[in-house]
């Protein structure tokens, strides 16, 4: 690698990693305008979510198998230019089928990302996995941070949600700039045969991991992404909310390397997976200006979910490669995609047993989306519980887990 500017391509992949997150945020806060605009349910509106979910997990399928064969380069010239069909394919969009199929190109735009910087990051940084997967997933609530903020000004001053889609432009045509300007590593410290890591995929842990993933995700994925519609009649600014959740987490994320040397992933991933729990049943039921503390212990439940996960696979399990790597996240992004639909659902029916309860509208929306936070509740209780299992095994994991140093990364 002494031709490869680590830094570069780093700062790179996290503001590639900035446009991934804010066509989240952005989407969460432009979800009542799309609905108002084109007369579509909250049940279209989780369809047209799910798609976003759906072309990410196809994206990080594809990448793991192609990585070793055509490299993170060409993985990134694809999510450049699905980035740009994606955004400019929303802003002409004239109605539901139109959006389905712009946040589909977006979605593979993100999971192509993902397939490309994971493996890149954990190959560059082999003695430093987790912490700088981490360090580099800032990025993702750092860009919820920067879009819901757009998104909340924006729509404050009576900005169309085209303009809205228009603004991660910027960023898009940036990190085209500054990637295809540098030279790409080649593999060094992952396993890149890929006939292995296809084997290595029928090892139970991995399996065990995979399941975990999708729960871990939909935690995560399921209140951020519907925070406008569920919390829209609380009292609190849901996109101040989003904003504040993801703020916290990226800090959380910037200094991880030290807490995840300290307790291990295992450790980590039991205690995120209890803490949220706790947060997402006293979003359910707080009120008012409570709804920020609960959003505060939500934030620090979620925080080292996605990346940890992602540095767990490559550490306890380095045969499966890229490919793991990939996997694992297209599985959390795929289970995300399926449950989209049926929170809309949830939501729906909600709200038409609260108004035939005789409810007015607004305190209708309101009960319906404390009885949609209450099930989701039962997502990272399930996890917890599955964590829990792995924390009794965690000494006999360490054998099989690649040496990691306590080494301090210089990030520009």
């Amino acid at each position: 690698m002494k031709n490869v500017n680590k830094n570069q391509l780093f700062v790179a992949a996290c503001i590639s990693l900035v446009v991934t997150s804010m066509t989240f945020a952005i989407r969460a806060g432009i979800l009542t305008q799309l609905g108002e605009e084109f007369g579509i349910s909250n049940q279209q509106l989780g369809w047209i979510n799910s798609m976003a979910f759906l072309g990410f997990p196809l994206a990080m399928i594809l990448g793991g198998l192609l990585y070793n064969k055509i490299g993170a380069r060409k993985l990134m010239v694809a999510a450049f230019v699905c980035h740009l069909l994606g955004l400019v394919l929303t802003i002409v969009a004239g109605g539901f089928w139109t959006l389905i199929i712009s946040t589909f190109f977006i979605g593979f735009a993100n999971g192509s990302v993902e397939a490309a910087c994971n493996p890149m990051i954990a190959d560059m940084y082999t003695k430093n996995r987790t912490a700088m997967l981490n360090k580099f997933h800032v990025w993702f609530p750092g860009g919820i941070v920067i879009g819901s903020l757009i998104s909340k000004f924006m729509t404050d001053f009576g900005m169309g949600w085209q303009l809205q889609i228009g603004v991660m432009l910027i960023p898009t045509l940036i990190y085209g700039y500054m990637f295809f300007k540098q030279e790409f590593p080649e593999s060094e410290h992952i396993e890149t045969d890929t006939a292995k890591n296809i084997k290595s995929l029928a090892d139970p842990l991995f399996i065990f991991i995979l399941l975990c993933m999708t729960l871990t995700a939909i935690s995560e994925f399921g209140p951020q992404q519907w925070v406008e519609r569920i919390l829209g009649n609380s009292g609190a600014s849901p996109m101040l909310v989003l904003a504040m959740v993801t703020g916290i987490m990226a800090i959380g994320r910037y200094f991880a390397g030290p807490i995840v040397h300290r307790i291990n992933p295992i450790g980590v991933l039991l205690l995120s997976a209890i803490v949220t729990t706790a947060a997402v049943y006293s979003m359910s039921i707080a009120e008012g200006s409570m709804i920020y503390l609960a959003a505060v212990l939500f934030a620090l439940g979620v925080c080292y979910f996605w990346p940890t996960m992602i540095g767990f696979t490559s550490e306890y399990l380095p045969k499966t490669g890229a490919l793991g790597m990939s996997l694992v996240g297209g599985a959390g992004m795929f289970a995300t995609s399926i449950w989209q639909p049926v929170i809309g659902g949830w939501l729906d029916s909600a709200k038409e047993s609260a108004v035939a309860s005789g409810l007015t509208d607004q305190v209708a929306e309101l009960t319906a989306g404390k009885a949609t936070l209450g099930k989701m509740m039962f997502f990272p209780l399930a996890v917890a519980v599955l964590f829990a299992i792995l924390f009794l095994f965690r000494k006999k994991l360490e054998e099989r887990r690649v040496p990691q140093g306590h080494v301090s990364e210089e990030i520009v």
